[in-house]
């Protein structure tokens, strides 16, 4: 099997372009997707390619673009929403809740929905409150809907893949910092099954569990705590909804102890719905309480020393591990 070695950006490009030579029915829609390649490069080239009418540049009107993009789906199409940035697509959420999510249950099954909603999610590098937000919390309280978030390239190209390929609307949550992370890869095809988390280390003391850029700090305080001895077991989620449950119940149910880490906020976040179904299925396992690390109960300030104030740092899991296990 031959390997590559490419950025989260190219391994994006590398599944969309590849799922349109695949399945005629797939095109990309978005904000500055075409005449300008992207705003963030993802589709440079593919106009080039596939020509305007599977590459289609739109307004700046989310909620006239995604409701577009539902009526194509129900259609036949399988179209690619691009958000400039998921805090954009609240313009838009009317059509996501009330017609994407709803159709096929309204509709008695008589009209699936193949979209996929995609696009940078949470911080960047000081864009503030109205740029920033993680929306997976918001949107996961939402049947109907699947939700992913890869934090490599290998998973940012298989779960994009499946994701083209679900009959069902999945919101596919990129991080803007992580565009250019790069690892190897298989140049052959492959998929990342939605619905599977991955166990990136094994360990015996705790288990540490998050998703998306967040697991770049959570694999420094795995090197961290290993300097002192403990065994850190890291699990990356990837699918916030639907949830690997079995594969966190089995970590916990041998380390007894627990972390969860988002970028997201502490209240009614996803650590908040893992912490409790955790403690629903291991209650009798936890030697203590699980611990929270999200960001601070506050909108993303734009000062760059509160922004990182606000946001879970690496000293703040490894601190929350140290009480763990203190």
């Amino acid at each position: 099997m031959g390997k590559q070695t490419i950025d989260i950006r190219e391994a994006i490009r590398q599944a969309m372009d590849e799922e349109m030579t695949r399945d005629e029915s797939v095109f990309i829609l978005g904000e500055e997707v075409a005449e300008y390649n992207g705003a963030y490069k993802i589709t440079k080239g593919m106009l080039d390619k596939w020509g305007p009418d599977r590459i289609v540049d739109t307004p700046i009107a989310e909620l006239g673009f995604t409701g577009l993009a539902v009526g194509a789906a129900m259609c036949g199409l399988r179209p690619i929403v691009e958000f400039m940035s998921f805090n954009f697509s609240f313009v838009g959420c009317d059509q996501i809740i009330s017609n994407a999510i709803k159709m096929y249950y309204m509709s008695g099954k008589r009209f699936s929905v193949p979209i996929v909603f995609r696009g940078p999610n949470g911080a960047a590098a000081q864009v503030s409150s109205q740029h920033s937000h993680c929306v997976e919390a918001l949107y996961g309280n939402l049947p109907g809907l699947i939700i992913v978030a890869p934090s490599n390239s290998y998973d940012a190209k298989g779960l994009l893949k499946s994701a083209i390929r679900s009959n069902n609307p999945v919101l596919y949550l990129e991080s803007e910092l992580s565009y250019g992370d790069k690892m190897e890869i298989p140049t052959e095809e492959y998929l990342v099954p939605i619905g599977q988390a991955n166990v990136i280390t094994e360990g015996t003391h705790i288990t540490l569990i998050s998703h998306s850029r967040m697991i770049d700090l959570c694999k420094e305080a795995v090197v961290e705590m290993a300097k002192k001895g403990v065994s850190v077991e890291l699990i990356d989620l990837r699918s916030i909804r639907p949830l690997d449950l079995a594969t966190i119940a089995d970590s916990v149910r041998k380390t007894h102890m627990c972390v969860l880490v988002e970028e997201g906020h502490f209240f009614s976040g996803i650590c908040a719905e893992v912490g409790f179904q955790i403690q629903q299925h291991c209650f009798d396992f936890l030697d203590a309480p699980i611990e929270r690390v999200c960001q601070r109960d506050t909108p993303m300030p734009y000062s760059k020393v509160l922004e990182k104030e606000t946001m879970p740092t690496k000293e703040r899991i490894v601190a929350a591990i140290t009480k763990l296990l203190g």
